[in-house]
């Protein structure tokens, strides 16, 4: 680790890195960092994500975690793809986790769409060149509250129904789905935070690979990289608190995830972080964790 990482994570160093590997003890595959190594640098695990929720035989050929997609407008939004996969017909699919609200206006969708789109032509290609993309989000949540497992969304023709066929897919996928199916079982599987309670044999490998195995610094070092990166956005005067706030944004983290998974009740959890049971309850699902009943 360099010498400028340390000065960021200062004094409070030793207690840092405890946290930081409590959070990855807690990590599911519903978080990103988490996730965007499971499959962004694993082509087995991201076609048997795909074959899951596109239900259908997939081939990917490349495969990026945290992939960022740079607005060519000066002082345009640019957007980091949890994880970019492109099949071998040339579809680039963008798949993204969330686990709480912060971030799920549906106008996301169409923006992740339109960037990706953006870079799929090359100089003095065809319009009709364009190859299919696909924008998959999700959800820890079931995003429309209808029950269903998926939410596919296309254009259609107003006066006739018809689906507009420019090859714009987007997919929502219902993260409290659980049917006893294929994407029931997945759904199952990115809520465990131990790999040896996956059931797919291809995930709990990788999971563990991350968590458990020669993979665990790398995982390690993500997590420190995105703590560095929220302190980085106080400027110099103020990186290192800006990272108290990170850690104890991911304190929070951790006594949300320790009470949801009923490692902590929801009293005990409030307790630990100051507050009252409402307000603590208020925060918890506000943050898009689900607060068990009290008993």
């Amino acid at each position: 680790m360099s010498g400028e990482t340390k000065e960021v994570l200062g004094s409070n160093y030793g207690q840092n890195d405890v946290i930081i590997n409590r959070l990855i003890d807690k990590m599911t595959l519903f978080d990103d960092n988490l996730m965007s190594l499971v499959f962004g640098q694993n082509i087995e695990t991201t076609e048997l994500l795909l074959r899951v929720i596109m239900e259908r035989d997939i081939k990917v050929i490349d495969v990026r975690g945290q992939d960022e997609l740079k607005n060519p407008v000066i002082g345009g939004r640019c957007i980091t793809l949890d994880v970019h996969a492109i099949d071998v017909d040339g579809r680039h699919i963008d798949i993204e986790v969330q686990i709480n609200a912060e971030g799920s206006h549906v106008r996301r969708a169409k923006y992740h769409s339109s960037m990706m789109d953006a870079r799929i032509l090359k100089e003095g290609q065809e319009f009709k060149e364009i190859k299919d993309s696909y924008v998959i989000f999700i959800y820890d949540h079931d995003k429309f509250r209808k029950g269903l497992p998926f939410y596919h969304i296309q254009r259609r023709v107003d006066e006739t129904g018809e689906v507009f066929e420019d090859g714009s897919h987007i997919i929502y996928v219902n993260g409290r789905y659980e049917g006893n199916d294929d994407i029931g079982r997945m759904m199952r599987d990115f809520h465990q935070c131990r790999p040896e309670q996956i059931k797919s044999e291809i995930l709990s490998k990788a999971v563990a690979y991350y968590k458990e195995k020669e993979g665990r610094g790398a995982m390690s070092e993500a997590v420190r990289k995105y703590a560095m990166e929220y302190a980085k956005e106080y400027g110099e005067e103020q990186r290192r608190e800006g990272m108290k706030t990170g850690i104890q944004t991911g304190r929070r983290t951790e006594i949300f995830l320790s009470v949801q998974d009923g490692d902590y009740s929801v009293n005990r959890g409030a307790e630990k972080l100051g507050m009252s049971l409402d307000e603590f309850e208020k925060l918890m699902s506000e943050a898009g964790y689900r607060v068990p009943e009290l008993a």
